[in-house]
């Protein structure tokens, strides 16, 4: 494991492979090009699969980027040691910077189950109702207690007034057998699915 203070992260590389959703088996997809040395198997999070239901609420939302400390802004897997202290996880990595990961996931959860009129980021320009703010607290696996822990805060805010309509703190936690990266990344992506499981049912009825 690397430790901090913490090195830029990796530039993104092509993949290839397919992904399994976690729980039963998360499959690594390994990068593509280079040579000599081991390189770092790169990983997914899975969003929400689709449950459409009838009835949809007449309002559309924006979902921001989640903020972090530093460790979460790369596309590294983390590991917190007893005592707190902080490493990155060698031979492993994300598909993309963590937080541009995870609000991926969120809009696509969002959208699956056909609930919202439209959902959509900063940049689409889209006029909106409300806008889903968050923070990544943790997401990281704890060495100490052998868990893959995703914490995350949330708040809804009403786009004309600026006003916080209601905030919520989201938390998993789920048991790891080692730390490794297939292991932690598959720890966090099941972490990671009871956690959207809560934000979208969450986001779908909070008034």
């Amino acid at each position: 494991m690397t430790r901090l203070p913490l090195s830029p992260a990796l530039p993104g590389r092509p993949l290839s492979g397919r992904i399994l959703r976690a729980g039963a088996l998360l499959a690594p997809l390994a990068l593509l090009g280079g040579c000599g040395g081991g390189t770092p198997l790169t990983f997914d999070l899975a969003a929400l699969p689709g449950q459409a239901r009838a009835g949809g609420a007449a309002r559309s939302i924006v979902v921001s980027e989640p903020v972090g400390l530093q460790p979460m802004e790369a596309d590294r897997i983390i590991v917190r040691e007893p005592g707190g202290s902080l490493s990155f996880l060698g031979g492993g990595q994300w598909a993309d910077r963590l937080p541009r990961l995870i609000q991926t996931r969120v809009i696509q959860s969002l959208e699956n189950t056909g609930r919202l009129r439209s959902v959509s980021r900063p940049s689409d320009k889209v006029p909106s109702d409300y806008q889903l703010v968050s923070e990544i607290r943790e997401f990281d696996v704890n060495s100490g207690t052998g868990e893959a822990v995703v914490d995350l805060s949330a708040k809804l805010i009403g786009e004309g007034t600026g006003r916080v309509v209601n905030a919520r703190v989201f938390t998993a936690r789920v048991p790891v057998k080692k730390v490794d990266p297939q292991s932690a990344a598959a720890g966090l992506d099941a972490a990671l699915g009871q956690v959207l499981a809560d934000l979208v049912r969450w986001v779908n009825t909070a008034r």
